[in-house]
């Protein structure tokens, strides 16, 4: 039973996006309630707040990529590729000041 109503609890309450407060709150009323016992409470409390890292860490790296992803796509310049170009362009005005100045 303990374990049917932390996995509900996990799945109503998001576990991505707790925070400790949050989950300190849930505990409470669950040990108020008498629906676990206070050690079993500060379990809950650590594998969520585990859960919850976790799933904030691979949102994270999913969202990196997502967007690494897109902006290839979208071909745009590296900023050293734009830094290359630029140093080509100040090669060309010596060059050419040097050429309309002889």
């Amino acid at each position: 039973m303990k374990d049917l109503l932390k996995n509900v609890v996990y799945a109503g309450v998001g576990a991505a996006f707790l925070t400790r407060d949050k989950i300190e709150e849930v505990r409470g009323e669950l040990v108020n309630k008498g629906k676990m016992t206070k050690d079993e409470g500060k379990e809950f409390v650590d594998d969520l707040i585990r859960r919850s890292e976790s799933a904030k860490d691979q949102l994270e790296l999913w969202l990196t990529r997502r967007v690494e992803d897109r902006v290839n796509q979208l071909n745009l310049a590296t900023t050293d590729e734009v830094a290359d170009l630029r140093r080509q362009i100040e090669e060309l005005q010596v060059v050419i000041n040097r050429e309309s100045g002889e």
